[in-house]
């Protein structure tokens, strides 16, 4: 299977399935590469994408715009409210980070309080802060859905 990508917001996504170019709802001109392509070319160039997006199209779900993934792969259980109350009451013992999955940036922050003589419990202090005035899809894009080791701001 070849692997594809989609120009969304001006950004590079992918690799995908051609079945996973319908998440983010392509038009005709929208621009697609497959690898071994030389260059971007729009979608409409591609009759078998374009006839899998006018057969499937009504299918498929919306999702909010701005989004790099669409919803289904994008699923958080994780609520910003209780990761910020967690940062704010318990951040220098890194709750927060556990209550994330990150086990290793809730041992280093427990390491961190240890070595700053409790400093680091203002940074996190201050992170659970903006975890509480941040929207859930920015939460979920900063700390959830992140490769970062220990993301903080």
């Amino acid at each position: 299977m070849a692997n594809w990508y989609i120009m969304y917001n001006g950004q590079q996504v992918g690799p995908l399935e051609k079945e996973g170019l319908l998440a983010y709802h392509p038009g005709p001109d929208t621009m697609v590469w497959c690898e071994g392509m030389a260059n971007w070319q729009p979608l409409y160039t591609f009759p078998e994408l374009m006839e899998l997006i006018n057969g499937q199209r009504s299918e498929v779900p919306h999702y909010a715009p701005g989004s790099p993934m669409p919803p289904a792969a994008r699923v958080s259980t994780k609520d910003k409210t209780t990761a910020g109350i967690l940062a704010l009451l318990l951040g220098g013992l890194g709750v927060q980070y556990f209550y994330l999955g990150k086990v290793g940036a809730g041992l280093v922050t427990i390491l961190l309080s240890i070595v700053t003589c409790g400093i680091w419990d203002v940074l996190t202090f201050v992170q659970g802060i903006l975890m509480l005035t941040m929207s859930q899809e920015q939460f979920d894009r900063k700390y959830v859905f992140t490769d970062k080791f220990l993301p903080l701001f």
